[in-house]
């Protein structure tokens, strides 16, 4: 019972595996210039329905159009990748941009530059002095940065 439940996710893997075959071996259309990755697939349960998720590498105009010429060569796609797996019916193919390796990068590139400024030696060699980081007494002598109004929520 349980293989009828996972069919459209091997379906699904198997169908990103031969598309990513055949955009290896080229796709015959001057706007895809970019580095294009399938990074994923989503099958309906019916199997009549295909969702490819693909990465593309670029600047914004390079997405834009590769994105733009990946859709116009959707149907030949559908065709060539449903000549290798063999189904029944051939799913509709629909291709969607997956942002999600760009913002990995980002979150990469963030987590780096943060590393590299803990790490980096302070100026002067001074180390900061314990309970630097807590907020100086407000003037009713309370260190709550509130600014000595004693209310509580009041600016």
């Amino acid at each position: 019972m349980s293989q009828g439940q996972n069919r459209p996710a091997r379906v699904a893997s198997e169908f990103a595996h031969e598309l990513s075959a055949l955009l290896l071996r080229g796709i015959k259309d001057p706007r895809i210039t970019g580095l294009v990755t399938v990074t994923g697939a989503k099958m309906s349960p019916d199997l009549k329905e295909v969702t490819a998720y693909v990465s593309i590498m670029g600047d914004d105009k390079q997405k834009k159009s590769t994105l733009e010429g990946l859709a116009a060569a959707a149907t030949f796609m559908q065709r060539e990748v449903s000549r290798a797996i063999r189904l029944r019916y051939t799913p509709h193919l629909r291709i969607v941009f997956d942002e999600s390796v760009e913002r990995g990068d980002r979150i990469d590139r963030l987590l780096r530059e943060a590393r590299a400024r803990d790490a980096a030696p302070m100026a002067g060699g001074d180390a900061p002095a314990p309970g630097a980081d807590a907020p100086a007494p407000d003037a009713d002598g309370e260190g709550t940065g509130k600014g000595g109004t004693g209310g509580e929520g009041q600016p």
